[in-house]
């Protein structure tokens, strides 16, 4: 009877121990953005990081999570006709340049080793927490670069270059110290795609402006100021980017399959082989499954996508889908591990411009996990499973000592029984 009862229990709980049903687990988003050039004539680039601070900042990063790198010579440069002032639209309709703009890396700060031992954590203890990245394991990242590129190489103001090679290596490093649970890296330059192609760790999703050989183009001049005010590619992902907000459900596959070759001038392309969770819900007719095959995509095979074969597979285990607010906004999940922290809980779920601040009833006081020591109380399956969704990567082991347990206790009843 013990036999079939414990056979039975692990039937209904071993799709619980499954990794198929892990999810992202993170509790803090973290973002660096980096404008790699410097000079007047650069203004565009200057301008494609600040619209992509303000919208991490709006969707609710605070700028204690924010590494913003600028050679900071546009606003106030001697050519800038609006002291003070970047702009991105010709119209000049929104600045976004001002006194809520934190800059942790500027002028001849912007190297590629600062930029490199910002990501891997090697900086020297002289630096401030403001320039430091301090992410661990629970941490989603975006990080976005905007400059002049080639094939595998980004330029850092016209004095040196940081290539494709080096980004996958700190990376790695980042994988192997923990300091990430998901990456997803955007890049805005000449054969953007490049930079991407050396990637090898695990949870990584990029996306990149243009495909090798090609070149990314700027939106618009501002005939005033006198030089180009934005990036094609850039202009498009902050213009679909205004349309979500702190509680949007749009996924990373709704950002990709706004991308327009036509208005853009260049082919987007997207690696998701290293990512575990779908971009999209799984849907057949959602038009990712179309990505690359329409609005005048002509690169042979349908456009860049590296992993679209993987892509049904993730649906299938059952993974979540990538929300764009899973990296561009503010955890509003947490979990609370000790009563310490109950009195630092947050009133409010969320708080949004559009949406009236929807009330957190607090938990009653049993409800709260706690720790208990095991002399008071026995450990539950309810607490196991705590565990297990804190710990995700626990659950296969779990699954496969159960396993193991199990055939042990079936042979060895059947020797029995034959003796």
């Amino acid at each position: 009877m013990r036999l079939l009862s414990f056979a039975l229990f692990l039937l209904l709980y071993l799709p619980l121990l499954s990794p198929s049903n892990a999810s992202s687990q993170h509790t803090n988003n973290w973002a660096v953005l980096v404008c790699s050039s410097r000079y007047w004539f650069n203004y565009r680039h200057m301008a494609n990081a600040l619209g992509m601070y303000r919208t991490v900042k709006r969707l609710g990063i605070p700028d204690s999570n924010i590494i913003l790198m600028l050679a900071d010579d546009a606003a106030c440069n001697s050519r800038n006709k609006f002291p003070g002032s970047v702009y991105a639209n010709p119209g000049r309709h929104l600045d976004l340049y001002g006194e809520n703009i934190e800059v942790d890396y500027r002028g001849y700060e912007v190297t590629v080793e600062n930029f490199l031992r910002l990501l891997t954590g090697r900086l020297p203890d002289s630096f401030p927490r403001s320039k430091r990245l301090l992410t661990d394991s629970s941490s989603n990242i975006f990080i976005y670069l905007t400059g002049h590129g080639g094939n595998e190489f980004l330029k850092f103001q016209d004095n040196e270059e940081v290539s494709a090679h080096d980004i996958a290596d700190a990376f790695h490093q980042m994988y192997e110290g923990g300091r990430y649970n998901e990456i997803f890296f955007m890049v805005d330059t000449c054969q953007a795609n490049s930079m991407y192609s050396k990637f090898y760790s695990p949870g990584i999703l990029a996306t990149g402006s243009s495909v090798v050989g090609e070149n990314s183009y700027s939106h618009e001049n501002d005939y005033d100021i006198g030089v180009a005010v934005i990036d094609s590619y850039t202009h498009y992902v902050l213009e679909y980017m205004e349309k979500v907000n702190k509680t949007s459900r749009l996924t990373m596959a709704d950002l990709f399959t706004s991308y327009d070759v036509p208005k853009i001038g260049s082919h987007p392309g997207i690696r998701s082989d290293l990512f575990e969770r779908p971009l999209g819900p799984g849907n057949p007719d959602h038009p990712m499954s179309e990505y690359g095959w329409g609005k005048g995509w002509t690169v042979e095979g349908g456009g860049e996508w590296m992993g679209r074969e993987s892509e049904g597979g993730k649906s299938a285990r059952g993974f979540r889908e990538a929300l764009i607010t899973d990296f561009f906004g503010g955890v509003v999940d947490v979990d609370v591990n000790n009563e310490d922290n109950d009195e630092f809980l947050h009133l409010f779920e969320y708080e949004d411009s559009e949406c009236s601040p929807i009330p957190k009833t607090p938990l009653p006081p049993s409800s709260n996990k706690t720790h208990s020591s095991p002399a008071t109380s026995l450990p539950s399956l309810f607490s196991l499973l705590d565990v297990l969704d804190s710990y995700p990567s626990l659950r296969p082991h779990l699954a496969l000592t159960l396993l193991v347990a199990l055939f042990v206790i079936v042979f060895g009843g059947v020797l029995s029984g034959r003796s």
